[in-house]
């Protein structure tokens, strides 16, 4: 089993603990939407890609735990790859934990094998996460948020309250069949569609903004690309 080690934050009620964090098993859960309009809209934004139409939704897809990173770049094979923020879930402790990720994905391998394309490309993740039970009560009301560097500057990218995607107990629910995450277990949940469309960037910007409590935590990453020959 592939572990990752990771120096995170943990924000609760009695403030924050830095903690060095094992992750044992990373899991992507796909096409996670409560709106079955959206999850077409988005099925068929990958699909003008190339990438199949899933034959369930939600898919949960597994990847290498030590595919996380907190780094500020990431190195991708080619010009294909293309970030996408998610709000993420920790089971650590005991206890369960929200953050943002970046499930950056290869797409051109993704119209050929969705699971090899998960595994393609490093997944960065912000170092901070609060305790699910402390925003469960104003859940829906977390937006994640995400904008991208290209020629013209930088450019939203992604916007959107999570209420878009199945709660954290429904999807634990789906993906264990009632029984919880293991501890050292962390899911990526789910994306937004992108605005003006899937495309590649060399800088990644996303957060998860908690308008309730005042806060956000979230992470920018730079993306250089590898010749491929």
């Amino acid at each position: 089993m592939s572990a990752r080690v990771l120096p995170l934050t943990l924000h609760g009620k009695t403030g924050l603990a830095a903690a060095s964090v094992r992750i044992d098993r990373l899991v992507i859960a796909g096409w996670t939407g409560r709106d079955k309009a959206a999850v077409e809209k988005h099925i068929a934004e990958l699909a003008a890609l190339g990438v199949k139409r899933p034959p369930t939704t939600p898919v949960f897809y597994r990847a290498a735990a030590a595919r996380l990173t907190l780094d500020d770049a990431i190195e991708v094979l080619g010009e294909t790859s293309s970030g996408e923020v998610e709000f993420v879930l920790l089971q650590h402790g005991g206890r369960l934990w929200v953050g943002t990720g970046s499930d950056h994905t290869d797409r051109e391998v993704e119209t050929y094998g969705v699971s090899v394309s998960k595994q393609m490309c490093d997944k960065p993740i912000a170092a901070d996460f609060w305790a699910y039970d402390d925003v469960a009560p104003h859940w829906d009301k977390l937006v994640l948020r995400a904008h991208i560097s290209d020629q013209s500057g930088r450019v939203l990218y992604q916007e959107g309250s999570v209420a878009a995607m199945l709660d954290p107990d429904e999807l634990i629910a789906q993906f264990t069949d009632k029984s919880g995450l293991a501890d050292g277990t962390l899911m990526f949940c789910g994306t937004l569609a992108a605005r003006g469309g899937v495309r590649a960037s060399n800088a990644f910007e996303y957060e998860l903004e908690d308008p309730v409590l005042g806060r956000r935590i979230g992470h920018r990453y730079r993306v250089r690309t590898l010749p491929l020959l």
